[in-house]
């Protein structure tokens, strides 16, 4: 005689592979220094969360002191920068992750080198350009960039004494002088929703 065992998965168990399926996707925010990148990616990871999706945020700053903080700001070293940070989203974004990268990436070579290397595995590459101005950026000055640059304190700051490649094709432009943070997140997640992503 035999037993057949007939397990149901509960509501739970359902609900974790309903997400598990959902696809990922890398969202490159970039932009000036203190031009809002951060801000935007957490009210954006807030909202995706709360509908359950899983997130993560990789935040420059965090990254260069635990994944990065061997690289100084030369542009070997922003790039070498960037391609750790791309594969680490990557790799999180092809197993239905939504990677926030809120980075500066000044340098469109090395942009455009993360992004082959997500369409090579077939994984959603989102380019979002935070563009705001740079005099808003300098009255902003979230961490004090710009007024040591001013005082000789800082040379390299991108978009004043080293350059900034602003993007020409990215999937998203924000003109964030005309636009609340949450219209910013809006956008991006509008973007994604049209993707299949959200």
């Amino acid at each position: 005689m035999t037993t057949t065992n007939n397990i149901s998965p509960d509501a739970d168990q359902l609900a974790f592979s309903a997400t598990d399926r959902r696809p990922g996707a890398t969202v490159w925010l970039t932009g000036l220094p203190s031009a809002g990148k951060s801000t935007i990616a957490r009210a954006l990871a807030d909202r995706l969360r709360a509908e359950g999706h899983r997130v993560e945020l990789l935040d420059g700053d965090e990254l260069r002191t635990h994944l990065t903080a061997d690289l100084g700001f030369s542009r070997s070293d922003r790039d070498t920068n960037v391609q750790r940070v791309g594969f680490v989203a990557r790799l999180l974004a092809r197993n239905g992750i939504i990677v926030l990268v809120p980075v500066i990436a000044p340098y469109a070579a090395a942009r455009a080198k993360v992004r082959s290397e997500h369409d090579a595995d077939g994984t959603t590459f989102v380019e979002v350009h935070v563009a705001t101005p740079l005099e808003l950026c300098a009255e902003r000055d979230v961490k004090g960039l710009y007024a040591k640059q001013r005082a000789g304190e800082l040379s390299g700051l991108t978009g004043v004494d080293d350059p900034y490649e602003i993007p020409h094709s990215p999937e998203l432009r924000l003109d964030t002088q005309d636009l609340t943070v949450d219209e910013s997140a809006t956008r991006v997640y509008a973007a994604l929703a049209a993707r299949g992503i959200a």
